[in-house]
């Protein structure tokens, strides 16, 4: 049976220190008026601090203490606790007024992820999830959200219509922000990034197992971070290449589609975007099938990334690639993994998609 988290009972009426004030009064026979002359202050501001509508202020507090008893700390703990019973209430009736806003986001997917509680998707328990969601994308409200997130929309290179979901987009990118937020790096450095990209270029020979750890490592010490975050359905997304703020910048991948060919195609297209262009816009990048009008930025980052890994200079030494044993000796003329070049004879169409496939390797995160 699957665990799930239900709220805790919270009442919905609170007691504010003028029930303990009137109390007292009661007790010792006094009238407001009476108590008003003793404390000093008008029969309108007793009225106002019975009823909770005049809070108790340090000097109110010493007042109290000398009058009614106890010490200036009750009498301010009491006019803190009223409060903050208060604000829940309030917090509680704004929470239930935007229950609505999770129709817009992958909730249970993100529960499936552990990036909130799982919890049922109820009446009792939505507000509690919509606190926790705003908690996750660490905005205060729904209309932040649309404002910090959903107003970056405008930053987003998309290379599908489809990626249309913006919750589903968000909900991923901020995933790769609490995982880079974790990770320390020195301020981007454009050279020492460029070395440490060639070097990547060796590890396509190597498993995921020991390559994704050597990659993290480099980045990291360039000042970009590299995550791997699950995907989401309906973003749509296998990769993204931003800026988090001038000295760090961020490359993260959904693993969509799995194979090395594709990995290593998508994580050296978005060092291209990293590389080549600049630091506002947002490179959502999707494994095509085929755009019907790329963007210049995304036509250059996949010449880059094609170059990078096969040079242009090989071209001709391609459609003669036509068993297994080829590929493997010209792979490893190049240095790069022979499901590369499966994956690129495959995409210009030498061979059929259905062709060589074993000679690709699956890529999963460690753990």
């Amino acid at each position: 049976m699957t665990e799930v988290t239900t709220l805790p009972f919270t009442s919905d009426w609170v007691s504010p220190p003028g029930d303990t004030i009137a109390d007292i009064l009661e007790e010792k026979d006094w009238t407001q008026v009476e108590f008003a002359e003793r404390l000093q202050n008008t029969t309108k501001f007793v009225s106002q601090l019975i009823n909770g509508k005049a809070p108790i202020t340090e000097d109110t507090a010493v007042r109290l203490a000398r009058v009614l008893g106890s010490t200036e700390k009750f009498w301010l703990n009491r006019e803190a606790d009223y409060r903050a019973q208060l604000a829940q209430i309030e917090e509680k009736t704004r929470l239930e007024s935007w229950v609505h806003w999770l129709e817009q986001l992958p909730v249970k997917e993100l529960m499936n992820q552990g990036q909130i509680t799982k919890r049922r998707l109820d009446s009792k328990n939505k507000p509690s999830v919509v606190k926790d969601m705003l908690s996750f994308f660490g905005v205060s409200s729904p209309e932040g959200w649309s404002t910090f997130y959903v107003g970056k929309e405008v930053a987003y290179r998309r290379t599908k219509e489809e990626q249309s979901d913006l919750g589903a987009i968000t909900s991923w990118l901020r995933i790769g922000e609490l995982e880079a937020e974790k990770r320390d790096c020195p301020h981007y450095h454009k050279g020492t990034f460029q070395k440490a990209v060639k070097e990547m270029r060796r590890f396509t020979m190597l498993p995921p197992a020991e390559f994704l750890p050597k990659i993290q490592q480099l980045c990291l010490e360039s000042g970009v971070v590299f995550v791997l975050v699950p995907s989401i359905p309906r973003a749509h997304v296998s990769g993204v290449a931003r800026w988090l703020n001038p000295h760090k910048a961020l490359i993260q991948l959904s693993l969509y589609g799995k194979s090395n060919d594709r990995f290593w195609f998508t994580f050296f297209h978005e060092v291209a975007h990293i590389l080549l262009h600049g630091k506002d816009a947002i490179f959502l990048d999707e494994w095509s099938k085929g755009v019907d009008v790329p963007s210049l930025q995304e036509e250059e980052a996949n010449q880059w990334a094609k170059e990078f890994l096969i040079p242009c200079k090989y071209n001709s030494e391609l459609a003669p690639l036509r068993s297994k044993e080829k590929v493997k000796v010209f792979a490893d003329r190049l240095g790069i993994h022979p499901g590369i070049v499966v994956g690129r004879l495959q995409h210009d169409r030498i061979i059929d998609h259905t062709w060589m496939n074993e000679l690709k390797e699956t890529v999963e995160p460690a753990g």
